[in-house]
């Protein structure tokens, strides 16, 4: 079971964003990953969207099962890294990046030929919320 992976191939339309949600989180309830469930969901979300939005190409979306937890891969045909924003407390928009940076356990981009992959880990029994509140959240900035 270990090493483990799922795939599936999405269309740029706004409605990848829900069916990569689904498709990851059924991957973690089927391998008994159901805690990472909730922030996988969110930080997919966040990459799927940017993907649709930037890339505009057809996307992999890629669940691997470590040991200690999962890897998510989103692969698109830019070769466009994302770039981070510096969002108000009013913006709507432009946390992703913050997101993965405060609740991933690690991510990491890899530029191809072809396009790009945007890879984040995971871990068993971390629970990456535990460390904020909303006034830290907003605080920590």
């Amino acid at each position: 079971m270990i090493g483990e992976q799922v795939s599936c191939e999405l269309p740029a339309t706004a409605r990848s964003v829900t069916a990569a949600r689904r498709f990851v989180v059924d991957a973690l309830n089927s391998w008994g990953r159901d805690e990472l469930a909730d922030t996988a969901a969110l930080l997919t979300s966040e990459v799927v969207t940017n993907a649709v939005l930037h890339a505009r190409t057809v996307m992999d979306v890629v669940v691997r099962l470590l040991s200690d937890g999962v890897v998510v891969e989103v692969t698109d045909g830019s070769r466009h890294s994302p770039r981070g924003r510096q969002p108000t407390l009013e913006s709507t928009t432009g946390r992703g990046l913050e997101l993965l940076d405060r609740l991933a356990s690690a991510w990491d981009v890899q530029v191809s030929p072809t396009g790009k992959t945007v890879r984040f880990t995971l871990k068993d029994g971390v629970d990456p919320w535990a460390q904020f509140t909303a006034h830290e959240w907003a605080a920590d900035k």
